[in-house]
C-alpha cells in the first residue's frame, strides 16, 4: 500500500494544480497566495462554492486531529510534513501522503 499511497498523493497534488495554474496564468494570482483577498473572495463567490470550501475546511480540521492522534500512537516522526503538503497543496495531497507516511512507519 506504500506504493499506492505516495501515487495517490502525486495525483492529489497533480489534478487540483491544474486548476491552481490556470488561474495564476489568468490573474497573476501566483499560486493563489501572492493575493490572499481574492482568493478568498473568490473560494466563496457563491454558494456552492462555499458549500465545497466548507466541507473541504472541515475534511482539513478532521485530518488534523486523526493525524496528530495517529503519529503519537505510532510514535511517527516527521509527520508534520504531511501537514505541510496540505497547507501549501491541499488535502488531495495530505492525506494520501500522511498514509504513505504512516504505512511506512507500520510497515517498514
Amino acid at each position: 500500500m506504500k506504493k499506492t499511497y505516495l501515487v495517490l498523493a502525486i495525483i492529489g497534488f497533480i489534478l487540483p494544480s491544474i486548476f491552481v495554474a490556470k488561474v495564476s496564468i489568468e490573474t497573476g494570482n501566483i499560486l493563489l497566495y501572492t493575493n490572499p483577498i481574492e482568493t478568498f473572495t473568490q473560494m466563496f463567490a457563491n454558494d456552492i462554492s462555499s458549500a465545497f470550501v466548507m466541507d473541504l475546511l472541515y475534511v482539513v480540521v478532521l485530518f488534523m486531529i486523526w493525524s496528530f492522534r495517529e503519529a503519537k500512537k505510532h510514535k511517527m516522526t516527521n509527520w508534520w510534513i504531511a501537514w505541510f503538503v496540505t497547507f501549501a497543496f491541499g488535502i488531495a495531497s495530505g492525506l494520501p501522503f500522511f498514509l504513505y507516511l504512516r504505512e511506512r512507519k507500520i510497515n517498514p
